[in-house]
């Protein structure tokens, strides 16, 4: 599937206070600024490491396939392989020695963080050791109101849920089944029940002066007209921006059309009116590092020395 290559006018670009009044006067301005995905000026100078510690995942989206020992793949829920805290923080220090750009940590996966213990062992090693690191976390939402106060401990300023629907009935047809509390819900029990977690979930992160995004998959046989009505509700919620991300057919969505760039083009100019629109992603894997659009976690060591030339 192509990939937009060029950034267009992206009115991420936005102040925060512009589009989000209830954070203003915050000092997560002062983070946002250095986040690469939070705002489009700071990815060509702020990097972002993410940490691959979290395999097991509470939700099943029938186009997600999750690989931990993949090093050939570009997207989310892939990862050359799994790390303990102590491994991760390890290779923390190592790729922040070599790349000081870096401002950073973030755990995305490859399952979802806040269904792995060892997130939040980590975070507390990374902020012990890295106080001045900006600490990220991305998660499908299903469990992030029963978290909240431990991510607020720990310092979270950003955090990514992914929605990729707030009518059940279209939930139901993205997600087989999820896992709360112990137990397995499918069909339209799991669909509500997971919506009503995630709007519980996003608005405690906003209450807590955490930014938030949304990831939204974009599914044009699916969600494709029902995108603006996800940004409209995030407008609602005070959610800073929304990346819309093209579906990989994959897994059992693996016979449905992939939207193409311009059909995610215009679900962004149709959202934008409601909520900034992040258009810089680049589907990052779970272990990836560097600037975006420029992951090091792929590349030989011969390749990522001559960049660590070029910037010193």
């Amino acid at each position: 599937m192509s990939e937009t290559k060029k950034d267009t006018h992206d009115k991420s670009s936005e102040t925060l206070d512009q589009k989000c009044p209830s954070y203003k006067g915050s000092d997560v301005l002062r983070k946002i600024a250095g986040h690469p995905c939070y705002d489009s000026k700071a990815q060509h100078k702020f990097g972002r490491i993410h940490l691959p510690v979290a395999p097991a995942c509470n939700v099943q989206c029938r186009f997600c396939v999750r690989e931990f020992d993949c090093v050939n793949e570009s997207r989310p829920g892939v990862t050359s392989e799994v790390l303990s805290p102590e491994e991760a923080v390890s290779k923390l220090r190592e790729v922040t020695k070599e790349h000081p750009y870096i401002k950073v940590v973030g755990i995305a996966g490859p399952g979802d963080p806040l269904s792995n213990e060892n997130t939040f062992k980590t975070l507390e090693l990374v902020k012990k050791e890295f106080p001045d690191l900006l600490l990220c976390l991305s998660t499908n939402g299903l469990a992030l109101a029963d978290r909240i106060d431990d991510l607020v401990d720990l310092g979270i300023s950003t955090l990514t849920v992914t929605v990729n629907a707030i009518d059940p009935e279209l939930i139901e047809k993205i997600y087989s089944h999820i896992v709360y509390d112990g137990k397995i819900y499918k069909g339209a029990k799991a669909a509500q029940l997971l919506h009503e977690k995630q709007m519980e979930g996003i608005k405690a992160a906003v209450d807590n002066d955490i930014v938030v995004k949304i990831n939204t998959v974009l599914i044009p046989e699916i969600n494709g007209d029902h995108v603006v009505d996800i940004a409209r509700k995030m407008r609602d919620m005070d959610v800073h921006i929304m990346n819309i991300i093209p579906m990989m057919a994959q897994g059992e969505f693996a016979s449905l059309k992939e939207p193409t760039d311009e059909e995610r083009q215009q679900a962004q100019k149709a959202c934008e009116e409601f909520v900034s629109q992040m258009k810089h992603c680049r589907q990052c894997r779970a272990d990836a590092y560097g600037l975006i659009g420029n992951d090091l976690s792929q590349m030989s060591q011969e390749r990522r020395n001559l960049i660590k030339l070029r910037k010193d």
